[in-house]
């Protein structure tokens, strides 16, 4: 879904929250502000030195007095560089540390987000927010706040010197300037709109490359290279288009403030010569003024630029702070902390719905004893992997109760909760690193010693130790480079040395071939061994030794019980889905 440039005005209030983000650096900020008051009348200094050389010293011949002033022009050039390079250098370390803890906080806050979020909101737009916004939120201090009050202290101090040196000459400079306000009006408008709709194609673009290389597998098993090619030019033009008129306006601008410039000059050059003639104005004043007028004209010209950026910094800030603003966190005011789960689960009446209206769950309980193994069964759509999300805390259920060892799991703490718990899914994502990396989570508090121990427990080290490097090879992203099969077993290791009490199984085998699920069953009767466990499954030979089975259909409990005695049902749901894939095999009750 294509995203639309927002309209946003200058927002004071939001200005301020950005600026408070700098409060643990206080003092670099006031220092920095500090500097941007000094430099800019200092850098004035230097058209009234040259001024008072020409009309003290080289017009009165004053050859020593001249070497005077020449040593005070350099240390007055040399303390503007000096405050010019530490305004800027304090300004971009003020930027970067805010910027970091920006990122900090955004990245947080995504984690504690529930999984309706990530639902609903493309993973190339969050990767926008957390890295192209907040790097645009780092101009507000460096080319934003800071610069722009050096600017605007720039233009009195010239106006002040020029008024200073003749005020002829300066009311004839500020003919002009309605001209460079008319202009500087009409740049810094369409420069917004434009800066606007290229953060807009941005975010976009993001969007649509971060879903096409995740899915690149199924466009180049369908052939649709061709059409996403297409949709890909069409976004690609809009971006470029963006960036062009953006580009326009600057080609414009520019040369009109030049135009605006030189006419200044000429008229200074014309009138200002008669009254030296007239000797109502000093040659001195005469020869400095077109440096005035560039000191005047240069940071009114920079307001404009500097003033869109500040508004896309603000922009790019609010979006940034609606992800932190974003109350659809789980609520984590559980206390309860155990040494461990003994692992009885109950569902007590629990409906739930994703959006708040189309129920998935109607009304289901059920109860699983410590140490027992419950497996779900189900046609796709029947809530199988919604029991999961909310038994994990992954969404919150909105009626009836959810119970662990007799206590509702909101009671527990929700990082205690979840670390007793391991989850296997079917799709196993696996991370770039190395094999130890992935199965640890870079947990520091797990052993080398723990990780073989757990790996040979459920039969993976044989094909662990065949990799080149062993525990130390590198997988690529997603674990491109490894089988199905080979990152099952790497994420049932993981489960394993995690520990958990209650372990979950979302149809780990349903995607790997005969061969490999030998190895896979071996793994999971390892894994369920002493735990309370429950099972997801297409494959109910998998399942047959489950303490009980649940069978739902459209978000209701319709079956439970165990394997033989669900068969005896006839007409039942169970002995349906057995006969369908078992239908050569004679069914015994």
């Amino acid at each position: 879904m294509s995203e639309t440039p927002p309209k946003v005005k200058l927002d004071f209030k939001l200005l301020a929250r950005v600026i408070s983000e700098a409060s643990p650096y206080k003092w670099l900020f006031i220092g920095t502000i500090v500097l941007a008051i000094v430099s800019a009348p200092v850098s004035m200094l230097r058209p009234l030195v040259v001024n008072i050389m020409v009309d003290d010293y080289i017009i009165q011949n004053d050859l020593p007095g001249l070497y005077n002033m020449t040593a005070v022009f350099i240390g007055v050039m040399l303390l503007t560089v000096a405050l010019r390079y530490f305004l800027i250098y304090y300004s971009s370390l003020l930027g970067q540390l805010v910027i970091r803890d920006l990122r900090s906080k955004v990245f947080n806050q995504i984690t504690s987000l529930q999984m309706r979020y990530f639902d609903k909101t493309a993973i190339g737009k969050s990767t926008t927010r957390t890295i192209n916004d907040i790097e645009t939120i780092n101009t507000v201090f460096t080319q934003g706040i800071i610069t722009m009050l050096a600017d605007i202290l720039g233009i009195f101090a010239a106006l002040g010197l020029m008024f200073f040196a003749s005020w002829k000459l300066t009311l004839l400079c500020l003919t002009t300037i309605p001209l460079m306000i008319i202009a500087t009006y009409i740049f810094k408008e369409k420069v917004k709109v434009s800066y606007q709709k290229v953060r807009a194609e941005l975010a976009n673009m993001n969007a649509f490359l971060q879903e096409r290389i995740t899915g690149m597998r199924i466009i180049q098993i369908f052939s649709a290279e061709e059409q996403e090619m297409t949709k890909f030019k069409a976004i690609n033009r809009k971006y470029t288009r963006a960036n062009l008129d953006a580009i326009n306006y600057y080609a414009t601008f520019f040369p009109v403030v030049e135009i605006i410039n030189y006419l200044t000059i000429a008229i200074l050059v014309y009138i200002g010569a008669r009254y030296v003639i007239d000797e109502t104005v000093t040659l001195g004043a005469l020869l400095v003024f077109p440096w005035y007028i560039n000191l005047l004209f240069r940071p009114i010209r920079m307001l404009a630029d500097k003033f869109n950026t500040l508004q896309m910094g603000l922009i790019a800030s609010e979006r940034v702070f609606n992800i932190l603003d974003n109350r659809s966190v789980i609520r984590d005011t559980g206390k309860l902390k155990v040494n461990s789960l003994n692992g009885e689960v109950e569902f007590d009446d629990v409906t739930f719905a994703y959006d708040g209206e189309n129920v998935v769950l109607h009304n289901v309980s059920f109860n699983v004893k410590a140490g027992e193994t419950l497996a779900i069964v189900g046609s796709t759509g029947s809530g199988k992997t919604t029991i999961i999300n909310i038994l994990g805390r992954f969404y919150e259920c909105k009626r009836g109760e959810i119970r662990i060892d007799n206590k509702k799991i909101q009671k527990y703490d929700l990082e205690f909760l979840r670390s007793r718990m391991a989850i296997v899914l079917q799709d196993v994502f696996l991370f770039q690193g190395s094999v130890m990396d992935n199965i640890t989570l870079m947990d520091p508090k797990f052993t080398e010693k723990e990780v073989l121990f757990a790996a040979q427990q459920i039969g993976a080290d044989k094909f662990i130790d065949k990799l080149p490097g062993g525990y130390d090879y590198q997988i690529t992203e997603r674990g491109a480079n490894l089988s199905m099969g080979q990152r099952q077993l790497i994420s049932f290791v993981r489960a394993l040395v995690f520990d958990p009490d209650i372990l979950i199984l979302d149809e780990a085998t349903s995607s790997i071939d005969t061969e490999t699920e030998e190895i896979i069953q071996y793994a999971i009767e390892k894994l369920v061994s002493k735990r309370t466990s429950l099972i997801i499954a297409h494959r109910l030979s998998t399942i047959r030794h489950a303490d009980n089975i649940m069978v739902l259909d459209k978000g209701n409990k319709i079956e439970f019980g165990n394997h033989d005695a669900l068969l005896s049902i006839d007409g039942g749901r169970y002995r349906e889905l057995y006969e369908m894939q078992f239908s050569e095999e004679p069914i015994r009750v």
